[in-house]
């Protein structure tokens, strides 16, 4: 049986998904995206980039609206061509995380050849203090491009302070597959073990992302993905910008992020969603249960 449903007492044969609008705060194109998602639409999960320019818009949401799923999406990269963003921490603190230009490293591996775990922890710490000083209450924390799971120390700085702080963080259950994947992983499933004994909570199943460029064509990836859905709770990733020049200019897969948000706001959708008897999930009632 699935851990999380175990532990919030619901039955075996029940589905859950968590709709996860990653990179709320990058702009106010994403911002009002997200919102609009999860005040009309069926996302029911995001996370705030701290570092970005358009953190403290999404930050006042979050305050007004403490109802909201809203967690830290923990930012060690700054990926786009020209709208760049630095670290939290003092500069001198972090040298590492810090590129030529002066902003964050836009490649995962580069963090990783560059930065030391003790910049990571003092970069990290630094982004949910600020988060906390702005009047976020998290739910959660989760992991921009994924760069806190890229090396075993990283990963043990995300889980000590997830525990610190008593904030959940986002864990997937990576298939084996997806472990042969990755270079040296032989750390993961002994880690993994770890963290359950320690009372770490795992999700199911984790969707990256949905196939397809056009609105039909993800429409019916999400269709299967909703009918393969098996037992459990899996969270599923999307991305999401409103079709505007900011969008534009910033991203090059604004077309695909405003295709999510078209389909996270769509009747139909949650119509498939209530059809098929799954329930939509947070991270909030993990928070009781999280190890401290």
């Amino acid at each position: 049986m699935s851990q999380i449903l175990s532990r919030l007492g619901c039955d075996p044969g029940e589905r859950h998904l968590i709709v996860h609008a990653d990179d709320a705060g990058m702009c106010h194109s994403a911002n009002a995206a997200t919102i609009r998602a999860m005040s009309q639409g069926i996302v029911s999960s995001t996370s705030v980039m701290v570092p970005c320019p358009w953190f403290p818009e999404m930050a006042a949401w979050a305050r007004e609206h403490p109802e909201m799923d809203v967690g830290i999406h923990l930012t060690l990269t700054s990926e786009w061509k020209y709208y760049r963003w630095g670290p939290v921490a003092p500069r001198e603190k972090v040298p590492g995380l810090i590129d030529e230009e002066g902003f964050l490293w836009r490649r995962v591996e580069d963090v990783v050849a560059h930065a030391s775990p003790e910049e990571v922890e003092i970069e990290v710490r630094a982004q949910i203090e600020r988060a906390l000083r702005f009047g976020v209450t998290p739910t959660h924390i989760d992991s921009h491009m994924g760069t806190l799971f890229a090396h075993p120390d990283y990963l043990a700085v995300y889980t000590r302070l997830s525990r610190e702080y008593g904030i959940p963080a986002m864990l997937p259950r990576p298939t084996p597959e997806q472990i042969q994947k990755i270079q040296g992983a032989a750390w993961i499933a002994e880690r993994i073990t770890a963290l359950e004994e320690a009372g770490f909570l795992f999700l199911d199943r984790l969707i990256l992302s949905l196939e397809g460029d056009t609105v039909e064509e993800r429409r019916e990836s999400f269709y299967a993905a909703l009918r393969e859905l098996k037992p459990g709770v899996t969270q599923l990733i999307v991305h999401l910008m409103e079709d505007d020049p900011e969008a534009r200019h910033i991203a090059g897969s604004w077309r695909t992020r405003h295709v999510e948000l078209q389909l996270c706001t769509d009747p139909k959708i949650r119509q498939r969603i209530a059809d098929e008897g799954i329930q939509l999930l947070g991270y909030r009632p993990l928070k009781a249960l999280w190890p401290r």
